[in-house]
């Protein structure tokens, strides 16, 4: 099962670009080390003057993801990114979670919430859609198919755009 990594730096004053730069060479450098399924950053947007920088890596499982961690590859980037941050902040999503992929994640009962707002129109439409394709079925079958077409859809077509909408909901205080 993969496991979902968020790290947050707040980047020194006079210190992003370098950072940046830094950070960019170090992900795709990492995916020579195995387990590593993913990597991205998370800026600011243009013209917002937050100094904060999300990183989210995805590892094939938890041993991947601590023979990673303790790895001198990843030793020697902690050290280096100490001279331009502050202290970060680990934090590996589980669950939902991940369909939250953002530095500074919401409360999760905004994220049920949300979720709620894709699982429920979603199980509507399947059942009227396939439901009755897949009734002549057996029910272990029958929700098996229902199961799995949920999570495609949730995952790729509902839930980003129920985050995307609510994005500015999801994230205020």
């Amino acid at each position: 099962m993969p496991i979902h990594v968020a790290i947050t730096r707040k980047v020194l004053p006079g210190k992003e670009n370098e950072f940046k730069e830094a950070l960019r060479r170090f992900l795709g450098e990492s995916f020579l080390h195995g387990g590593v399924h993913g990597a991205g950053m998370i800026t600011p947007l243009p013209g917002d003057d937050s100094r904060e920088i999300g990183i989210l890596r995805t590892f094939a499982d938890e041993a991947e993801r601590d023979a990673f961690y303790d790895s001198k590859f990843f030793k020697d980037w902690e050290d280096y990114a100490a001279t331009l941050t502050e202290e970060p902040v680990y934090r590996q999503l589980t669950g939902l979670e991940a369909w939250f992929r953002a530095p500074g994640s919401p409360p999760r009962w905004k994220m049920a919430i949300a979720t709620l707002c894709g699982v429920y129109p979603t199980s509507l439409f399947l059942s009227f859609t396939i439901g009755p394709l897949i009734q002549p079925l057996p029910q272990v079958i029958r929700i098996f198919i229902t199961a799995a077409s949920m999570v495609g859809l949730l995952t790729w077509v509902v839930m980003p755009q129920i985050t995307r909408i609510l994005k500015k909901w999801l994230h205020s205080q």
